[in-house]
C-alpha cells in the first residue's frame, strides 16, 4: 500500500486540503469556505465551526485520493487568530479574525505600558490590534469568562488538538501572537502578565514538523494512527510547498493579501528587528529550523478585485482585459488610488475617460511598484535576495504575472496549493518519511500532454 500525506490549510477565505504521495506529487484537493460571522463590532467564528470547515476540506481531498495509507497530516493556518480554552479544554469564546481590529484601545495601552520599541524588539511585531495579545486583552475585558483561560491555541494548533493531537505552540505561529520572546524562543512573560494571563498559556514550544500525537480516528477514521504536526504559519508553510526555505529566498504569495516572505539566517540584532518593523515588515521564526522570516504584506489581491468589480468585469472578461493591459504601455492610470495597506476601505475611484485596459494596467503597475518598495525595505535589513518564487491565485493572472518582471527573475513552480502541499510535506517530516525541510522531494515536473 502506497504512502500518502494530507495537508490542511486553514485560510481566511477558505480551508484547503491536499493529498500528496511520497514523491511530493499532488494527487487530490478539497476546499470549503471559512464560515466567518460578521458582527457590528468585528468578525469572528465559533471554534467548532472552524474545525468543521477544515474537516470538510480534508474529507473532500481524501475522497478523491488514490488508494494508500495516510502516514502523516500537517495543518497550517492563518496567524493571530486562535482559541482560548478552560482547564477542561473547552473553548471560552469565538475565535476573532486575524484582521479584526477591535483591540485598538488595548494595543494603545500595551504600547504605552510595555514600550513600543521594546515590544517590537522582543516580539518582532508592531504594537497593533492585529496581534493576538490585543485580541486576548479585549476578550478578558469584554468577556469575563475568558479571565479563567488556561490555554491559547492558534488555529492550526486547535485543529490538530481536535484530530487527537496534543497541545503545542508552533514557533512561527507563536511569533504572530505578541506572546513570544523572539530572541529567547520562550513565552514573553511581561506581555502575559500585562494581560492577566497565566505564564503557561502557550503549549510546548515546537518547530513545525515535530510530531504532536496521532489521529484518533473519531472524525477521519481512514487516517487513524497518522502522525499529526502543526505545520505553522500559512505563508511560511507555502514556502515549503514551493521549495523557498533557504536563507536569501523570497516567497511572493499572491492571494487576497500578497505576502512577501524573506528567509534569513538568525540572529537579526535588535536594531535590525526594530528597523524592519518600523518599515512595516515583521520578524518571526520560520517553519524551517534555525531560520527566521521577514514578512511584509500588501492588500493587492483585494484591491485588484475591487478594480475589476468597479469595471464590471467578471471571470469571463478577464482574458480579454488582460490582453488589452499587456498591449498597453506601462505607467500609472492618472487619479487611480488603491488602498494597499488597510482594511478600512472605500470603493476605488476610477479615472474618467480612460479605457478599461488602461485602468487595469495602471492598477497592476501600482501594485507592482508597492511590492517592489516592500522588497527594497526588506533588503535594507537583510541584504540582497537569492531568488524570488511567485505563487498563489493571482499569479495565475497573465497580466499580473507579467508585471512581476520588474522585480527581476522570478520562478513560478507548478504547484496547485502551495500551503496545503507544504503542510503535507511537514506531515511527512513528522511521520519520518523525510528528515527535515532541507531533504524534501523536488516539485514533480508535470507530464507533457500527449498527442494522437
Amino acid at each position: 500500500m502506497s504512502d500518502l500525506l494530507l495537508g490542511i490549510d486553514v485560510g481566511t477565505s477558505a480551508c484547503k486540503a491536499a493529498v500528496i504521495d511520497a514523491s511530493g506529487a499532488e494527487r487530490a484537493h478539497g476546499q470549503e469556505p471559512t464560515p466567518w460571522q460578521r458582527l457590528r463590532h468585528g468578525t469572528e467564528i465559533a471554534p467548532d465551526a472552524l474545525f468543521e470547515a477544515a474537516l470538510a476540506a480534508a474529507r473532500a481531498a481524501l475522497a478523491d485520493a488514490p488508494d494508500g495509507r495516510v502516514r502523516g497530516i500537517g495543518v497550517t493556518s492563518m496567524g493571530e487568530a486562535g482559541v482560548l480554552l478552560d482547564a477542561r479544554g473547552r473553548p471560552l469564546a469565538p475565535a476573532i479574525a486575524w484582521h479584526d481590529a477591535r483591540g485598538e484601545e488595548e494595543a494603545r495601552r500595551f504600547e504605552s505600558d510595555l514600550g513600543a520599541e521594546r515590544f517590537s524588539e522582543r516580539t518582532g511585531l508592531p504594537a497593533s490590534p492585529l496581534c493576538s495579545l490585543a485580541k486576548l486583552a479585549w476578550l478578558t475585558q469584554h468577556r469575563p469568562a475568558t479571565r479563567g483561560a488556561k490555554r491559547w491555541l492558534n488555529v492550526a494548533e486547535w485543529v490538530v488538538r481536535r484530530l487527537g493531537g496534543r497541545d503545542v505552540a508552533e514557533l512561527s505561529l507563536a511569533s504572530r501572537t505578541g506572546l513570544l520572546d523572539l530572541p529567547g524562543r520562550t513565552p514573553f512573560g511581561e506581555a502575559l502578565a500585562w494581560a492577566g494571563l497565566p505564564d503557561d498559556l502557550l503549549g510546548e514550544l515546537v518547530l513545525a514538523g515535530t510530531p504532536a500525537g496521532t489521529v484518533d480516528g473519531a472524525v477521519l477514521p481512514d487516517t487513524a494512527g497518522a502522525v499529526l504536526t502543526v505545520a505553522g504559519h500559512d505563508h511560511l508553510c507555502a514556502g515549503v510547498g514551493v521549495g523557498a526555505v533557504q536563507p536569501g529566498d523570497v516567497l511572493d504569495s499572491c492571494g487576497t493579501a500578497e505576502a512577501l516572505v524573506r528567509v534569513v539566517a538568525p540572529p537579526l540584532d535588535g536594531e535590525q528587528v526594530r528597523r524592519s518593523v518600523a518599515g512595516g515588515v515583521t520578524v518571526g521564526w520560520h517553519v524551517a529550523a534555525d531560520r527566521q522570516a521577514l514578512l511584509g504584506g500588501v492588500w493587492s489581491g483585494l484591491a485588484l478585485r475591487e478594480v475589476l468589480d468597479a469595471l464590471g468585469v467578471g471571470e469571463h472578461g478577464r482574458s480579454e482585459l488582460d490582453a488589452g493591459a499587456l498591449a498597453t504601455p506601462a505607467g500609472p492610470a492618472t487619479e487611480l488610488e488603491l488602498e494597499l495597506h488597510s482594511l478600512d476601505r472605500r470603493p476605488p475611484h476610477l479615472p474618467a475617460g480612460l479605457p478599461p485596459e488602461r485602468i487595469w494596467r495602471g492598477a497592476i503597475d501600482a501594485v507592482a511598484a508597492e511590492v517592489q518598495a516592500v522588497l527594497a525595505h526588506i533588503e535594507t535589513v537583510a541584504g540582497p535576495r537569492r531568488r524570488l518564487v511567485v505563487t498563489g491565485g493571482w499569479a495565475r493572472d497573465e497580466a499580473v504575472l507579467a508585471s512581476k518582471a520588474r522585480l527581476g527573475e522570478v520562478e513560478t513552480p507548478a504547484v496547485v496549493e502551495a500551503g496545503a502541499r507544504g503542510a503535507a510535506l511537514l506531515g511527512g517530516v513528522a511521520a519520518g518519511l523525510f528528515e527535515n525541510v532541507d531533504s524534501l522531494p523536488p516539485i514533480p515536473i508535470p507530464a507533457a500532454a500527449g498527442g494522437s
